[in-house]
């Protein structure tokens, strides 16, 4: 894993504002969402934050592995980072109850991040590409 290529990678999803998060339950169903922050941690490690949608959360603490995309689709040109989740903190709640958003079903109540240590970073991008490490 080369540190430059995270922080190219980490670069990107600021500049998009924004990454993807995919992740799978125990028995593999998948699931994506996004987040708006993506940043770099000491030695190996990002953290990503946001209001995480609750099947994110719930997937992430049966099964720790994840993959983030930041990917600028105009210039076609993004990254893959693969990984495992090292630690989920709470970083602030809702404030208060609303019955708007009650009946819209179950919302984030609590903005998250993730710790996340990368382990490969792929290329990622619609053009042919490999699926070989950065």
């Amino acid at each position: 894993m080369n540190p430059q290529t995270l922080a190219e990678a980490v670069a990107l999803a600021g500049r998009i504002g924004h990454v993807f998060i995919a992740t799978a339950d125990p028995s593999g169903r998948a699931h994506l969402a996004a987040a708006r922050r993506l940043t770099l941690g000491p030695e190996k490690q990002v953290a990503v934050a946001d209001w995480l949608c609750p099947k994110t959360v719930l997937n992430l603490r049966q099964n720790p592995f994840l993959s983030l995309v930041a990917w600028d689709p105009a210039a076609d040109q993004g990254f893959q980072l693969l990984g495992e989740l090292q630690e989920m903190k709470d970083l602030e709640m809702m404030n208060g109850y609303s019955p708007e958003l009650e009946k819209k079903g179950p919302i984030p109540q609590v903005d998250r991040e993730l710790v996340v240590r990368v382990d490969e970073i792929l290329e990622f991008k619609i053009a042919p590409h490999s699926d070989q490490e950065e």
